[in-house]
């Protein structure tokens, strides 16, 4: 086997390391990679990536302006839309979510949350106003972290 030497990547004698400067990024097994965070501490690259993300406009003419590994998503009444994702989680709790939204000229707070149990193929979440009414956000960001099936 061949070892490739660049002027910031050095391939090192051990198949499933190689080095960028002097941090380490080591094949643990097949299908993962881990890198050296803070300290001697490893991180899952895979783990550490989002599977999924969606950039969503939810009044007006409802519309995904920006999306990763999301197919469509369905309004399912005021507040109520279901990201459906292209390529299935492994787990229907086995993910995590995190998402930004962005009121209309309204005024007041915002909250948004997971409806119902968390699916494979989709999550289905719910926007409401701080007296617990059902709203329309103008837009909406949530990003998804997991293992794909």
């Amino acid at each position: 086997m061949s070892t490739v030497i660049l002027d910031t990547i050095t391939g090192k004698s051990t198949a499933t390391t190689i080095t960028i400067g002097s941090t380490p990024v080591v094949s643990a097994s097949a299908n993962s990679m881990t890198i050296r965070g803070e300290g001697s501490n490893q991180t899952s690259i895979q783990q550490g990536l989002a599977k999924a993300f969606l950039a969503y406009k939810a009044t007006d003419t409802a519309a995904i302006y920006d999306s990763n590994n999301i197919s469509s998503v369905s309004d399912n009444g005021t507040g109520d839309t279901s990201p459906t994702y292209t390529n299935s989680f492994n787990s229907g709790t086995g993910y995590a979510c995190s998402a930004f939204a962005q009121q209309d000229s309204g005024g007041g707070g915002r909250v948004m949350a997971g409806k119902g149990t968390p699916g494979t193929g989709d999550r289905r979440v719910e926007s409401k106003n701080l007296s617990n009414t059902s709203v329309d956000l103008l837009y909406f960001n949530i990003s998804y972290h997991g293992d794909l099936a």
